[in-house]
Formats: C-alpha cells, sequence, structure tokens
C-alpha cells in the first residue's frame, strides 16, 4: 500500500505516522490555539523535531458551540503560514470548505484533511486538479453544528458503506486511489460505544487497502471513560489509543502531545520488528 502526496510517496507496511495539530485560532477545544502566524510557525517546528511527519493545520475550529469565521479569513490565515513554512514534514491543511481548500492547496499543502464528510465532489476536484491527497472523515450534517445525538444500530456497517460511498465519488472526479486516506471520525457524530466499537474493530477498514488515520488525541471518549473533564489531561489515555490503533492497523495517528505519541509509535514498531 502507499500514499502519493504531491509527488511524495509513502510505502506500507512501515511504522505509522505521527500527525501533529497546530491550531491557527484561539478557539481550539484543547486550549493550545495560536492566532499568531509566527508563534504557529514555531510550535510546528517543535512538532517536527519531536517526531512529527505531518502537521495537521487548521485556521477554523470544529468546537460547535461558535459560529464560522469568513472562508477569506481562514484562507488567509492558512496561507501566511504556508509561505512561511520550510520542512520536510508534510503539511496537511484542515478544512472543509472548497475555496479554502484551494487557496490554502495552492500555496503548498500536501493533504486536504476534509472534516466536512465529503458531501459533494468539490473537495475532491480540488484535490485531483493540485495532486494532493484527499483525507476522508466519516461525520453526519454539517461541521460546527452539534450531532451528538446521532446513533448507529451497527456503526462498522455504516463505516463501511460510508468509505465505498465516498472513495467512489472521488474516483469519479478524478482522484487517485493512491491518494486517499481514511479517518473513522472518533467523537464526531457517535456515541461512547460507537467509538470504543471503532477502537476495538478499526482493523475492518483494512479491507479499503488505504492508509487509516486514528485521531485519537485527546477525545471526549477518553475523556468519558476516565472521567477527564479537561482534555490536557487525557495524554495518557491518548497513548493508550494509540497502542491500540497500533494492533488494529492504523497508519496514522493525529495528536497534540506529538512527543509521547512518536516514542509510543516508536516502541511499539520496534517490538513488532518494523521500521
Amino acid at each position: 500500500m502507499k500514499l502519493v502526496a504531491r509527488g511524495v510517496t509513502l510505502e506500507w507496511p512501515r511504522r505509522p505516522l505521527v500527525m501533529g495539530i497546530v491550531n491557527l485560532s484561539t478557539d481550539s477545544f484543547s486550549g493550545d490555539g495560536l492566532a499568531d502566524v509566527e508563534a504557529a510557525l514555531a510550535k510546528a517546528r517543535g512538532l517536527v523535531a519531536d517526531g512529527a511527519d505531518i502537521i495537521d493545520l487548521g485556521a477554523e475550529s470544529a468546537r460547535t458551540n461558535r459560529g464560522p469565521i469568513s472562508e477569506e479569513e481562514e484562507a488567509a490565515q492558512l496561507v501566511r503560514f504556508i509561505e512561511r513554512w520550510k520542512s520536510a514534514a508534510l503539511l496537511s491543511i484542515n478544512t472543509w470548505r472548497p475555496a479554502v481548500a484551494r487557496a490554502a492547496l495552492a500555496a503548498g499543502g500536501h493533504i486536504l484533511n476534509d472534516i466536512g464528510a465529503l458531501p459533494t465532489d468539490e473537495n475532491a476536484r480540488v484535490c485531483a486538479d493540485t495532486g494532493a491527497a484527499l483525507l476522508i472523515m466519516h461525520s453526519v450534517g454539517v461541521p460546527k453544528v452539534a450531532h451528538t445525538h446521532v446513533g448507529y444500530d451497527d456503526v462498522m456497517a455504516r463505516l463501511d458503506e460510508f468509505f465505498a460511498e465516498k472513495i467512489a465519488l472521488a474516483e469519479r472526479a478524478g482522484v487517485s486511489r493512491d491518494t486517499l486516506i481514511l479517518d473513522p471520525g472518533i467523537d464526531f457524530a457517535k456515541q461512547r460505544g460507537d467509538n470504543l466499537r471503532i477502537y476495538r474493530e478499526l482493523d475492518r477498514l483494512a479491507k479499503f487497502e488505504r492508509p487509516i488515520l486514528l485521531p485519537v488525541s485527546r477525545k471526549t471518549v477518553i475523556g468519558d471513560v476516565l472521567g477527564l473533564a479537561n482534555p490536557a489531561e487525557r495524554d495518557a489515555g491518548t497513548v493508550a489509543c494509540i497502542v491500540q490503533g497500533m494492533l488494529r492497523s492504523a497508519a496514522i495517528f493525529r495528536v497534540h502531545h506529538v512527543r509521547a505519541a512518536a516514542q509510543a509509535v516508536r516502541m511499539i514498531a520496534a517490538v513488532e520488528g518494523v521500521a
């Protein structure tokens, strides 16, 4: 299995990649957002030094208790960062709005992390035009609107249907399958039981033969299980989810505390004999 992102090719089997989170906004749920571009650049460089292979850059929080900023403001923040970014680490653009995606990828992003569940083929066409990889996340409904009431009789069956449908949509839009990444969307339109079942049965998604990104970091389900209201206190639970993910074929982990995650990944990879 391989992943192609704007001329960069990664091949599996290999150790999982670590994706570090940089929020160009003070509205981050985890309390680690930075509105200043220079401060965000410094943070991103530090995450790469700590072991991040990918930086996931967002300027619009997915929090549902805040209204969205304008597309113009979101795009401008992202482009200011991208134009100053000098690193071998891949740059992932976290947005669901096609105009923002087009501007950010034109400036130099490698991956589009579409947290909008790909309702149309617009973002897929942006990736087809630029050669950027497309990360498809499962969710329900419009981003920044709470969907905490949503549950499933069989969440894994729903993920099967969703990814089959969205992969077909992306390919019809001209996207190569080698550029696709799949994300089961932990905490997005899911209940505690749904999230825990995804962790248990993640390797069922291996049949799509695409890298699976597991967004484990400081999730609400960790807080629910461990009784931790403060997201910043959930890093030990995050590492536990990384261990489970590595046992279930996860290829990429999206995290806030990169150093702990990268060390956990390297240690488990060494035990498993994976470079």
